[in-house]
This record gives C-alpha cells, structure tokens and sequence, in this order.
C-alpha cells in the first residue's frame, strides 16, 4: 500500500485516513483513481470534488456515516456502496458497540484486499449479475447454543460466498485461534486473501479454462477434498512440506494451496509497495548477498522471481527487526523454488487481466 499526499497541502496521508492533519480537509480514497484525495463539499456534505479534479464528483459510501469505510462512488452512480462495500451481505450489528468495533475492523481488511483487485482488474461480480457464483461477503457472529455453549462460526468459502468469522476481528480471540491451531500467522486481511483466493480459482482457473496448466503446478484438484482435510487435521502435513509448499495447510489440497499461495503473492506484491513507497533498500555490510532496493512496480513486476528476490532480503531484515523487538517474525515463511513456481503460475494469471 503506498504513500499518498494531501492534495489540498501535501501532508503526507495513508490509505485508511479519513482527515489531513494538517490542513483538515475531507480525505477519502476514490477508487476510479486508485488513490487517497483531499474532497470539498459541493451540495452540503452529499457532493463532493476532488480538491485535485474540480470536475471529478463523488459521494461518500454509505458507510462512512458509522466511519467504517473512507471509500467513494462517482456522483452520479445508484449504488450507496462503494466498490467493496456493495459485497457485503450480512454485517455485524452496528448499534452495539462490540459489532461496529469488529465491522470497522473488517471493513479495513477488505477494502486492503479490494485495492489489490481493483489493481489488477481481478474479477468481483457481484450477486445481482451472477446470483450462483457472484463474489459476496458474510461476516457471521457466534451463536450462542441452549445449553450455553458457544457455536463458533466458521470462515470459509463456496461458489463465491465468503464467510468471515465476526470475532476474529478481536485480537485476543484470533489470536486464541492461531496458537490452538499452531500457526505461525493469522490476520484479518490473511482470512480475506486466502478465501478470495478460492473465488479467483473458480473464476480465473475453473471457468477460465486453465486446469491443465494448473495440475501441472499445484496437482489433481480433483482427490477427495473432505479426505484430505480430514487427513491433515488428523495425521498433519508430510515430512518434507516445506519444499514443496508455503504453509502446512496448503499441503493438504491442491485448492488449498491455491488459496495459500494466491493470499501470499499478495502479501508480497502489496508490502513491496509499501516499501518502495518509502523508499526503503537494504544493504548489510559485507553481505552483498542480502541487499536488495525496491526500485520496481511490484504490481506489474516481470515475474515471481523478481519480486522474490527482492523479497526474501527485505523479509529477513523486517524478521531481524522484529526479532530485536522481541516479537515474532514478521513473515515467518520460507519461498522454495517449488513456491516460487507457483508464485509465478498466480502471477501469469493476475497479469493476464
């Protein structure tokens, strides 16, 4: 995600401000741009212009009102929704202070992931052009059973619908979750990636008539999808996985590891951003092997190998950092040649958008 400046004063600005600290102007992010810009109101505070394109008219999302979304549609556009948030389905309850906590988290991990797919012109038909397939967004709560049990909901995927569990929005829960479940990273935006991921197969892959090309790389999609889950949780991921995928559960399925290796190729491609945005390099003395300099697009990079060898320098001097910190590694994951290939089958398939 790259660095923005205010349009009215050129205070520097990030993707989820709302207000320019600076000059106090209406910030919000058009998407017909791709970027964050300074607005004034035209018509009260229905209208607006971009401080930038006078021309250029746009109304807030209809869920700026809650500050969940700081995204806009064209003036004139009969949808209240902005690009990402006309998705959703079902939200959490917004008059309880629990649920608009946990919906404005949401919200900024998906509209992280819309930036990405409006950046590559991914696919996002929506239910109302493809009522079977159309890509929409549930974000369940738990229910609480009769016997005072709780039933977690369950995050997941199938023929477009996304269900995202509500309460991995906290961070104490998620994070319950991720050492239950001996996990080396969990996030919000990772949940959202990875199931979009298995969207992206259905569309790009299944229907886009690139199955040969895709069990040449990732396998036979078509084994037992219910027996190999089965078979993960229960006996867990071969001796030698590391060599061949990016985490254990995409070692389990073919579509997982799809999914694991779609929501990694953006992991890279979008904190590449960030970095060259910032204009970050690394160059450790008398280790010319470790230096990298981000002086590329990683949205349009040549191919994987590009963006992973500016990767791999970058990953373990942030893994350092964090180190020195006393926290985890940022990016606790190893890129073998056998990942970098696939990275490479995702990025031939985004690019061809």
């Amino acid at each position: 995600m790259r660095l923005y400046d205010c349009d009215h004063c050129g205070q520097p600005i990030h993707f989820d401000n709302r207000d320019c600290m600076n000059c106090g102007y209406r910030l919000a992010f058009v998407p017909a741009t791709l970027a964050m810009h300074a607005l004034q109101p035209v018509d009260g505070e229905e209208i607006w212009s971009l401080v930038a394109r006078p021309e250029h008219k746009v109304r807030l999302c209809a869920n700026a009102g809650m500050d969940i979304c700081n995204w806009t549609v064209l003036a004139d556009d009969p949808n209240p929704f902005c690009p990402a948030c006309r998705h959703n389905r079902l939200v959490p309850d917004a008059s309880a202070e629990e649920g608009l906590t946990q919906w404005r988290r949401i919200s900024q991990a998906q509209r992280h992931l819309f930036y990405s797919l409006l950046k590559w012109n991914l696919p996002r038909i929506n239910r109302d052009e493809d009522p079977a397939g159309g890509l929409v967004f549930d974000f369940l709560v738990d229910e609480m059973q009769p016997d005072g049990t709780l039933k977690a909901a369950m995050t997941g995927h199938e023929n477009g619908l996304i269900a995202i569990r509500a309460a991995e929005a906290d961070d104490v829960t998620r994070e319950q979750i991720r050492v239950s479940m001996n996990e080396p990273y969990r996030t919000l935006l990772g949940h959202f990636r990875h199931e979009t991921g298995h969207y992206i197969w259905d569309k790009m892959v299944r229907d886009g008539g690139r199955l040969d090309e895709f069990r040449a790389v990732f396998g036979d999609e078509t084994l037992d999808y219910g027996e190999a889950l089965k078979r993960n949780y229960e006996q867990g991921p071969p001796p030698n996985w590391q060599d061949f995928f990016i985490s254990t559960y995409a070692s389990s399925h073919p579509w997982e590891d799809f999914a694991e290796t779609f929501a990694h190729y953006i992991h890279i491609v979008d904190t590449l951003e960030t970095a060259r945005s910032y204009g970050m390099s690394v160059e450790p003395r008398r280790h010319e092997e470790l230096s990298t300099e981000i002086d590329f697009n990683p949205y349009s990079a040549h191919d994987a190998e590009q963006l992973v060898s500016a990767w791999i320098p970058f990953s373990l001097a942030l893994n350092s950092v964090h180190r020195s910190m006393g926290v985890p590694d940022l990016y606790p994951f190893i890129l073998t040649p056998a990942v970098t290939t696939k990275l490479q089958f995702v990025h031939d398939l985004v690019l061809r958008r």
